[in-house]
């Protein structure tokens, strides 16, 4: 492979465009396990975000994308994201661009666009010509990074791209026509084009690598501002009164033009002196210094943005930390939006027509002003949290913890006790933005988290526990992410890395090494360092940290620790002594990252390795696996494609050999313990996954952009095996559910647009698989553990029928399900309940849901027990026992659960006498006319009406918590009775 990073940029014109065919690896049919289905949670606090553009002409509607977080659109001024491009093979957006000349012309530039130490990279440029609603792809595949995309104004299918390249290697170009390179070591960061001649552009190359170990940067004499003014046929550097690279140590650039006066150029400049603002009043032929502040463009290398009002060539906004504004062509500036310890502004669009309205992106999301920046729309409404790995807690509901870029922890209850998962379930927990973040596994209201913190939930308070406290401390190295994890056999014993890995079992009071340092004491500067590996920035010395621990579940001896400059090390006896079993292929290749190590549940010699190249320009999958304690490994990537960067794999702790891995794409899954892999992406959109945990029967991930994700009840990947598709029906027997209930809300909903996040499934779920199409009706039956019906669903039962003279918008209402006689694997959720009471008016409740309120009343609650479920097609029954458990945080007895159900049960029966009698009394009072029997019939019909309504009212009091009737309920049930009674007296 030729180790180059990308410089380039690229003139296109649309009628050359070749769309290559998307690669798919499935070991099976992809269609078996289309009903399993991923769900968000949330966090919705935004992640970082680079790309935007808005129409001028339809104000409200902005186009944005997430680093990693794909693209989204809104029609509302940000009030609320949709996303448009989840079914595309990457998520990682740098740029975005409209067409002037035609808004529903689109192009979006992948990969990130920046030089920096967590980065993601794309495979090109996408274009939709309606608004987003389908995209093609366009080209420039091993571009891997493309910063900014200029349209023509005139011309919707003439644009320049800038490619910045990978920030660790390869060049390339397919379909475009390269108009513009300097050498293999300089990409294309910034391009803009002269609102008054769209032939006149400005381009900025930018000289910079990443090194493959974490905070690593090289620089080179490459950068610069260049210009053509024949619409990208020849350029020429205009450079004069710019810092230079020999003398001052010039970086990346940031440009713009002012709309009304094109003569007016602006620029962002790193460099180590005479670094600022710049400005330019002769078309870039000559520039000054005009603002040397460093806040205004504060680190440039990561933001670099400027622009000028559309109507005042004096009035200029730059993002950095803070974003600015000055009045006064650049002299003097005012902070306009920011927070302490910065809100990291990567973008800035105003519109030329409302120039009050402006977008500015950030490494928080993205928000909208309509007022000229008095106030902004909210970035708590977008799921594109950056989650660096995942962990799960022992509270009930779990909750779903992690580090978020930017942001700094969240733990978030994995369902929400009102329906869904609003903000109202999340909190921070003390831990860093780039950190683990580890729950006490006997006390999960203590949370230990980054380098190294602990949070008590019940204070709120952190306390700062790291072994090194202040650094930098000697023979102590830690980077921005660094392994903190429990011990899967004594819940006392908490683990730390850094160099060395520490333990503790007080808590973080002390804390003791047991190893020495695990990394590498010298190598040689991988191939792709290129130029830069003889420089003092690449000179061999101690760099690396330990990246990775596996505890064995099977052996509290046995430790596996894993190196982000590619070596591999095990205990087996607590630390006292530990033996290099790096695998051959990473010996002599370092900085190969071992991104996560797993150690297996079945077998304490067998442990999973996965190896993250990215850094050293290799996009190649890599996981490694040994079963004789790292004496042997094999590289186990069969159906993995090419660009599958793996940085997890985990071993379910429930199937020998049933194995996930999280790629820089997808999640894929394999049975047969790595010998052949398949995506298991199903419904999920493109995005990193940094990690994944299996919490019971549940997979847990941690995207890096697209928030946390869970796939509830993975049972029917631990069952279902190649002999069992064989057979004409399987019914699998369904994982332990719990009487939960759907919402505990007694106040009015939250709005339909607030974000939120989705609960699980509503009650038990139920896995069968038929091989070909039922010939009849297929049934369902759960039986109660006397044998008794408890409910029945039928493939031909018509759907439930929504309350009539409903006074709701629809789309407050639960879907009706379907038992479906299709042939494949098919998921049916029970809702725990018995058959719906006899109420003659059914309604919705007020604690509504977004499209998931049920009907109520709903059936009397199934009690805790162990029921039966029957699944019966084509002649033959199938059964599976389903136990059904108690919310743990419920105190209430079984006796009171049972006096609970009798009692609900004795009032839906009193509720069915009255509605069958009351449809009598209808009935006959249809068939007489006007008179004393009619009036007689009126008022019975009122009477039994009446009845019912107080029946159903004390029938939901009994039912509304998990307790014991009262004593006054228990009296109004036979006051009711009574009174039934009397009221169907002959």
């Amino acid at each position: 492979m030729t180790m180059r990073p990308a410089a380039a940029i690229l003139l296109w014109f649309l009628a050359t465009a070749s769309v290559a065919p998307a690669a798919r690896a499935e070991s099976y049919d992809p269609g078996l396990l289309r009903e399993l289905r991923w769900r968000m949670i949330g966090p919705h606090r935004g992640g970082r975000t680079k790309a935007a553009a808005g129409i001028p002409d339809r104000p409200s509607v902005f186009y944005v994308g997430a680093c990693n977080g794909g693209v989204w659109k809104t029609d509302d001024y940000g009030r609320t994201w949709t996303p448009i491009f989840d079914d595309q093979p990457t998520g990682s957006i740098g740029a975005i661009a409209i067409a002037p000349s035609n808004p529903d012309v689109l192009y979006v530039g992948s990969g990130e666009g920046l030089q920096r130490p967590d980065l993601s990279t794309g495979d090109g440029i996408y274009k939709s010509t309606d608004g987003g609603r389908t995209w093609r792809h366009l080209g420039l595949r091993e571009g891997r990074q493309i910063p900014q995309i200029a349209v023509d104004p005139r011309d919707p299918n003439r644009l320049l791209v800038a490619v910045l390249g990978s920030p660790y290697g390869t060049d390339g170009g397919e379909t475009f026509q390269k108009v513009l390179y300097r050498d293999e070591d300089t990409g294309a960061v910034d391009v803009v084009l002269d609102p008054a001649d769209p032939r006149t552009a400005y381009a900025v190359l930018w000289e910079a690598r990443q090194a493959p170990w974490e905070n690593g940067v090289f620089n080179g004499p490459g950068s610069g501002v260049y210009k053509t003014t024949d619409g990208g046929t020849t350029w020429r550097p205009i450079v004069k009164g710019l810092p230079t690279f020999a003398d001052d140590g010039l970086g990346r650039i940031g440009i713009t033009v002012a709309p009304s006066n094109p003569r007016r150029l602006f620029a962002t400049v790193e460099a180590k002196r005479k670094a600022g603002l710049y400005r330019s009043d002769d078309a870039g032929e000559s520039w000054g210094l005009i603002n040397a502040d460093p806040r205004v463009t504060d680190r440039a290398s990561d933001f670099a943005e400027v622009k000028v009002h559309p109507q005042d060539p004096d009035t200029v906004f730059t993002a950095s930390i803070v974003t600015w504004k000055s009045t006064d062509g650049g002299r003097t500036f005012t902070a306009l939006r920011g927070a302490p310890g910065g809100d990291d502004y990567h973008r800035i669009w105003i519109n030329p027509r409302q120039p009050d309205i402006m977008l500015i992106a950030a490494d928080q999301g993205v928000i909208i002003t309509v007022n000229g920046g008095r106030s902004w729309s909210s970035w708590y409404n977008q799921p594109t949290a950056q989650l660096y790995h995942v962990s799960t807690d022992n509270a009930f509901p779990y909750r779903v913890c992690g580090g978020q870029q930017e942001s700094g922890s969240v733990c978030i209850q994995s369902r929400g006790d009102d329906g869904q998962i609003t903000f109202r379930e999340w909190h921070p927990v003390g831990a860093e933005e780039y950190g683990y973040v580890a729950a006490d596994p006997l006390d999960p209201d203590i949370v230990y988290g980054g380098k190294l913190s602990r949070y008590d939930r019940r204070t709120n308070q952190t306390q700062t526990i790291a072994p090194r406290p202040v650094r930098p401390a000697e023979g102590y190295r830690v980077v921005r992410t660094e392994p903190v994890l429990f011990s899967p056999t004594d819940p006392h014993t908490l683990y730390f890395a850094s160099n060395v890995v520490w333990k503790t079992g007080d808590g973080g009071r002390t804390w003791t090494a047991i190893s020495p340092d695990l990394t590498r004491k010298t190598w040689t500067a991988p191939p792709n360092v290129g130029k830069y590996r003889g420089t003092d920035a690449a000179r061999p010395t101690p760099r690396g940290v330990i990246y990775t621990l596996a505890p064995s579940p099977l052996d509290g001896k046995r430790i596996w620790a894993g190196t982000d400059d590619g070596l591999i090390h095990v205990t087996t006896d607590g630390g006292a002594s530990w033996t290099d079993v790096t695998p051959a292929a990473l010996r002599d290749r370092p900085w190969s990252k071992v991104s996560l190590l797993e150690a297996s549940h079945f077998d304490a010699g067998t442990a999973y390795a996965a190896v993250n190249t990215f850094r050293l320009d290799d996009l190649r999958p890599h996981i490694y696996r040994t079963r004789d304690l790292g004496r042997t490994w094999a590289e186990i990537t069969a159906g993995l494609p090419d660009g599958a960067v793996v940085n997890a794999v985990r071993e379910d702790p429930g199937r020998r050999g049933l194995l996930f891995a999280g790629t820089e794409q997808a999640v894929h899954v394999s049975f047969d313990d790595g010998e052949s892999w398949q995506s298991l992406r199903l419904n999920m959109p493109a995005t990193s996954i940094r990690d994944l945990v299996i919490k019971d029967d549940d997979l847990v991930v941690g995207t890096h952009g697209r928030s946390f994700w869970i796939l509830d009840d993975i049972t029917p990947l631990r069952q279902l095996t190649p002999a069992s598709l064989q057979e004409a029906a399987v019914l699998l027997r369904p994982q332990e559910a719990w009487r939960y209930r759907w919402n505990t809300n007694t106040d009015t909903p939250l709005p339909p647009d607030e974000p939120a996040g989705q609960n699980p499934p509503d009650g038990a779920i139920v896995h069968y698989f038929l091989k070909a199409p039922a010939t009849g009706r297929v049934s369902l039956e759960v039986l109660d553990p006397s044998g008794a019906l408890v409910r029945r669903y039928q493939s031909d039962d018509p759907p439930e029928p929504p309350v009539e003279g409903r006074n709701i918008p629809d789309y407050w209402i639960r879907p009706p399900q379907a038992l479906s006689g299709q042939p494949g694997l098919h998921r049916f959720v029970w809702d725990l309940h018995h058959p719906p009471p006899a109420a003659a008016v059914f309604s919705y409740p007020i604690s509504a849901v977004l499209r998931d309120t049920p009907r109520e009343p709903r059936g009397p609650w199934a009690v805790p027990g162990t029921y039966t479920v029957r699944l019966s097609v084509d002649g033959r029954a199938l059964s599976q026992p389903l136990r059904v458990k108690l919310d743990p945080r419920v105190k209430s007895s079984a006796e009171d659960l049972r006096a609970q159900f009798e009692r609900s049960m004795d009032v839906a029966r009193e509720m069915a006498r009255t509605r069958d009698a009351l449809g009598r009394v209808k009935a006959d009072r249809a068939r007489v006319a006007e008179g004393a029997a009619a009036d007689a019939l009126s008022v019975r019909a009122t009477t039994l009406s009446d009845l019912n309504a107080r029946l159903v009212t004390l029938y939901e009091i009994l039912q509304e918590a998990d307790a014991a009737p009262t004593a006054a309920a228990l009296e109004a049930a036979e006051t009711l009775r009574g009174q039934v009674a009397k009221a169907l007296a002959p």
